[in-house]
């Protein structure tokens, strides 16, 4: 087998191990490996194959770095219902007192804290946020 070939072979295989991982950086380095196949399919040397293949590796992996791709989003974890099972779910207050109550919640009394711009009355509330022990509630 050429050398194309194997650097071909060695791109197909980080191909199948991206559709693995679902990021896109393995991707970065399969096109690195195929152009070290076009360089061999050149005539370059090996060593040359070799610089080429590492040069556009980096290269690509640096701009999908810089890329809306490569930067995942900054969520916080104590407002994300993915993240955290309280967020979205109700609570029931019955009585506020200085923006802050104590409700039964999954069998254990929790301190629940008003959250900015909502109205202090009985009802039922929603969890938006979990600071530590306190929930942070709204309609």
């Amino acid at each position: 087998m050429a050398n194309w070939g194997f650097w071909l072979l060695a791109a197909a295989v980080v191909v199948a191990c991206e559709l693995l991982s679902g990021t896109f950086y393995l991707l970065m380095i399969a096109i690195g490996l195929a152009s070290g196949a076009l360089a061999a399919l050149a005539g370059a040397e090996p060593p040359v194959q070799v610089l080429v293949a590492a040069v556009v590796g980096v290269i690509a992996t640096l701009l999908l770095r810089r890329s809306r791709f490569g930067r995942g989003a900054k969520v916080d974890a104590a407002a994300d219902p993915n993240v955290n099972m309280d967020v979205g779910q109700t609570v029931h207050v019955t009585a506020w007192q200085d923006h802050t109550a104590r409700v039964m919640y999954r069998g254990a009394l929790w301190d629940v804290e008003l959250e900015a711009g909502a109205v202090a009355a009985p009802g039922i509330f929603r969890i938006h946020e979990v600071r530590g022990s306190r929930l942070i509630v709204g309609v």
